[in-house]
């Protein structure tokens, strides 16, 4: 790494704030009005409307870009790959969601088709997701319980279990597309920010463990009731264990053999994915050789193996959602939505960088609150996408969403004219492709280590979140996980590292002192840096650092002093001038404080400091409580005559210095300088410091 040595040299005068604004006129601009705003928001003409169609159909900009010999054939061979992945996808992730496989094709075809005009991203493959499709396995497990009747709704009469869990699961995710259209219309996209990094790994490696769980029951053969709510893990382990010498030994034969294969294959497509021009299609492979198996052996009669059964043939018609279900559900439709939006939003960003376009976050909620609306309407369940069902769709060379609507049309087709051939196909198979594509979200406990050795905080946020969606539920886990991040933000904004800044010599830098050996502090000053916004919550801990850094409590100087005034003014009474000539100094042992000993036993303190300088270079506001207690303190300093200098302050602060009446006879605008630098030049110049080091940091000035 090349270091830096070149020189540069400013010549200028010394400015404060005062001097500045006296030399350098400031443009004074007029601030838009919240009606201003208003009106230009719904002021419509030719280039909005243009615009605005363009934003609410992002397909009109790529189609007219599309390159059709180039891009054509590997969006067809990508839709070709990525349509098998999402048919056993599909049919796998329906399980979760305590559906019928059948409608997992539902969930592969419906909602891209709407996505495909909508969706900003050309690379993520729309579909099934685990995480998802556990989160509305929960509420369908809730409300219809495979053992004992189901929750008391109207629109459950006439109907079997099967189709009851069906009306649920299209209802939550019809409120689902409800809340994200709804969030993307209000242009709240930015809500996904609060859902870090951190948080949504912890999160879905809890959820990784949810379904691992939840799929042992298919893999051993075992007849486990679907368990939701706080402690379900927990509850269905127990039910597992208890019936674990129930297992069935072919399922579990064949599922071990499956995760082998699969486990086997993918690390292969992995390491020679540079060679391979399309990924060995793993599951599709499996779930063929599974079919013929079970159909061949008779596995369903012969060894009592549970299997996909009848297929639903074609598509039913469209059915409303339910407003009683609606009620029942609000509470876990909406983490859905942004669990749903967060993942799809961070997997689109990542190809949307590695391929250099920009994706839109409102434009993306309104994409996927539209399609899984649609899909609702249909009988499909939660759509977001999938890392592994994406990375297959990118890396066989899918360049548009065209490869998403080829990968649709091979849902279509299965669906209509080939559903049949996946009815003799073992459920513990579909159990089996489910857990071996957890590794990928299991292998991020990994993560733990990395995070405690650099950022504590938020290896706790990890922690916490997974610990609590574990136990908890998904829900609440998500809840527990906001309430922790949210906690190590006011955490770190509360209780900032404060330090107090030296001159590092023959420069114009000031680094914090314990840093550095060759530094420079003038006798009498402090400086003194807070590196966070200064509000209600820190503005106590702003003092105490600051009372701490100087040495000593202004305040209680400020009484001593006064107090000993008072004693003064009485002895002036009752003696004479003589009297009070008999002063002797005497040092006492507090730092940074001297006393004047008079005869009667009467200390006036003195301070060594005469010149505080804040750093306000990283304060970016301040609220009314905290406005109030910097004013306080800084009086207190001023009246213990300590020269107070504020720097580097941030130009919207001082205007809102100025409107909240900050300055007066005390605190004035010649206390603001605009660089620490011009601050302590002025200090020294006003206390004629003789030092050498002194005249070498003023030779220095910019």
């Amino acid at each position: 790494m090349v270091t830096l040595r070149k020189q540069y040299a400013v010549d200028r005068s010394v400015y404060s704030e005062d001097s500045f604004a006296e030399e350098h006129e400031k443009v004074y601009r007029l601030h838009k009005t919240i009606l201003d705003h208003l009106k230009e928001y719904l002021t419509c003409d030719s280039k909005r409307a243009k615009n605005a169609v363009l934003s609410l159909l992002p397909i009109i900009g790529w189609m007219r870009i599309y390159r059709v010999k180039e891009w054509l054939l590997g969006d067809v061979v990508s839709g070709i790959s990525t349509g098998l992945v999402a048919i056993m996808q599909g049919l796998a992730f329906s399980l979760l969601a305590g559906l019928p496989p059948s409608y997992g094709l539902y969930t592969a075809f419906f909602p891209m088709l709407t996505y495909f005009f909508l969706g900003t991203s050309r690379h993520i493959s729309i579909g099934s997701f685990p995480v998802l499709s556990l989160m509305v396995g929960a509420v369908v497990t809730r409300l219809v319980p495979e053992k004992g009747p189901a929750a008391n709704i109207t629109g459950f009469e006439g109907l079997t279990p099967d189709q009851q869990r069906v009306v649920v699961a299209s209802s939550v995710t019809f409120l689902m597309g409800i809340f994200q259209l709804a969030m993307g219309v209000l242009q709240v996209g930015f809500i996904v920010v609060y859902l870090s990094d951190t948080l949504v790994s912890g999160f879905t490696t809890a959820a990784a463990v949810h379904i691992l769980v939840s799929q042992l029951k298919f893999v051993l053969g075992l007849e486990v009731p679907g368990i939701s709510g706080p402690l379900s893990v927990i509850y269905t382990l127990e039910k597992v264990f208890v019936q674990i010498t129930s297992t069935n030994i072919c399922d579990l034969v064949m599922s071990i053999l499956i995760m082998l294969a699969v486990y086997v294959v993918k690390e292969l497509n992995d390491i020679y994915k540079a060679k391979l021009p399309v990924p060995i299609p793993i599951e599709v492979i499996t779930t063929v050789i599974a079919c013929g198996a079970s159909y061949g052996f008779n596995f369903e009669e012969r060894f009592g193996v549970e299997v996909v059964g009848k297929m639903v043939t074609g598509y039913e018609s469209p059915i409303a959602p339910n407003m009683e279900i609606f009620q029942e559900s609000a509470v876990e439709a909406f983490p859905i939505a942004i669990v749903g939006f967060a993942v799809a939003f961070s997997v689109a960003k990542v190809y949307s960088i590695k391929h250099d376009y920009t994706i839109d976050g409102n434009q993306e909620l309104i994409a996927f609150g539209v399609s899984n609306m649609f899909g609702a309407s249909f009988r499909s369940f939660a759509a977001s996408t999938a890392l592994s069902r994406t990375a297959v769709q990118e890396s066989s060379g899918g360049k548009t969403q065209i490869a998403g609507l080829i990968s649709a049309m091979m849902a279509m087709i299965v669906t209509v004219a080939l559903g049949f051939l996946l009815e003799p196909l073992p459920r513990s198979v579909l159990g089996a492709l489910v857990i071996v594509n957890l590794k990928g979200m299991l292998m991020q406990f990994r993560e733990i280590p990395y995070l405690w050795r650099r950022d504590k905080p938020d290896c706790v946020v990890w922690v916490l979140t997974c610990l609590g969606a574990i136990l908890l539920g998904l829900d609440l886990g998500l809840a527990v996980g906001l309430g922790v991040e949210l906690l190590t933000v006011v955490f770190r904004t509360q209780f900032p590292r404060c330090s107090v800044l030296a001159n590092i010599i023959g420069t114009d830098l000031y680094r914090d002192r314990k840093d550095y050996l060759h530094i420079f502090e003038p006798n009498g000053v402090t400086i003194f840096r807070i590196p966070s916004p200064i509000f209600f919550g820190n503005i106590e801990f702003f003092k105490d650092k600051l009372i701490e850094a100087v040495g000593f409590n202004p305040l209680r100087i400020l009484r001593k002093r006064n107090k000993a005034l008072r004693k003064i003014k009485k002895l002036m009474q009752k003696k004479n001038e003589k009297d009070m000539n008999d002063l002797s100094t005497q040092t006492t042992d507090e730092p940074g404080m001297t006393m004047e000993e008079l005869p009667v036993d009467i200390r006036v303190p003195k301070v060594d400091l005469h010149s505080l300088i804040l750093d306000f270079s990283a304060v970016t506001f301040l609220d009314i409580s905290a406005l109030k207690g910097l004013k306080m303190v800084l009086r207190d300093f001023i009246r213990i005559d300590v020269d107070v200098y504020i720097v580097a302050c941030d130009v919207y602060i001082l205007e809102k210095l100025h409107s909240c009446m900050f300055f007066d006879d005390e605190i004035r605008t010649s206390m603001f300088f605009p660089t620490l630098h011009d601050a302590m030049l002025h200090v020294l110049e006003k206390h004629k410091e003789g030092t050498s080091k002194a005249r070498a940091i003023i030779d220095t000035q910019l």
